[in-house]
């Protein structure tokens, strides 16, 4: 079985061992390193249809596919926090797709359709990556992450660009929030995703609109003194 470690601090990274024969796949630019005994191919997880639906999120159509033995090593494209999700085959879960970075061979991959309010608010579009099966996913959140547990009935409103994947069969919509002031002046939390469990729900403290707002100015000035 693929032993997997989550190392670092503010810029982690996956380091996974793999015997003879192990395989992994993961989302395509996120290989630091690797041993030269480790294989790598470029592969359709899940046939040709479960391809074009990823490719329709924005992720690649092929994954990058990692065999043993030896070591490899995976990292997102910014600093965060890398989220491990265990899978038993009972739910599976709808992630935000370019939150994935890896996932054991036995998870299954593909693209599902979510609400039309939640999924362009949230920057989704019509589709979000699906994982099922059992094994282990791992995927990468900006910022920090934080896992919230829903009991059946309970709600929690998360502005729409934080959430980063929850689970199967809960309730996800979009409501607005706040009169016309709040639309004119609000620059956050106008729009929530309202989301009754029971389930899980993990969440990214940094959205991505959030992270280059931040670094406007900076580039600004790169630009300016180029």
């Amino acid at each position: 079985m693929p032993q997997f470690r989550i190392m670092g601090n503010d810029i982690q990274h996956l380091l996974i061992d793999l015997g003879p024969g192990e395989k992994v796949y993961a989302e395509g630019g996120h290989l630091i390193w690797k041993q030269s005994t480790v294989n790598i191919k470029a592969a359709v997880k899940g046939g040709l249809l479960a391809g074009l639906k990823r490719s329709l999120t924005g992720a690649t159509f092929f994954v990058l596919e990692i065999e043993g033995p030896g070591q490899a090593d995976l990292t997102g494209f910014a600093p965060g926090k890398i989220v491990e999700i265990e899978l038993d085959g009972s739910r599976g879960i709808m992630a935000e797709h370019r939150s994935f970075l890896a996932a054991e061979d036995s998870v299954e991959y593909d693209a599902k359709l979510t609400g039309l309010g939640f999924g362009w608010l949230g920057g989704e579009g019509l589709l979000m990556a699906h994982f099922k099966g059992v094994g282990r996913v791992f995927l990468h959140a900006v910022g920090d992450a934080l896992m919230i547990t829903l009991g059946p009935g309970q709600t929690v409103d998360v502005e729409a660009g934080h959430v980063l994947a929850f689970e199967d069969g809960m309730r996800v919509d979009i409501r607005r929030v706040g009169g016309l002031r709040t639309m004119l002046f609000g620059e956050e939390g106008i729009w929530l995703a309202h989301i009754e469990g029971p389930g899980r729900v993990w969440l990214r403290t940094l959205s991505r609109p959030q992270m280059i707002m931040g670094l406007m100015p900076e580039i600004a000035q790169v630009i300016k003194s180029a």
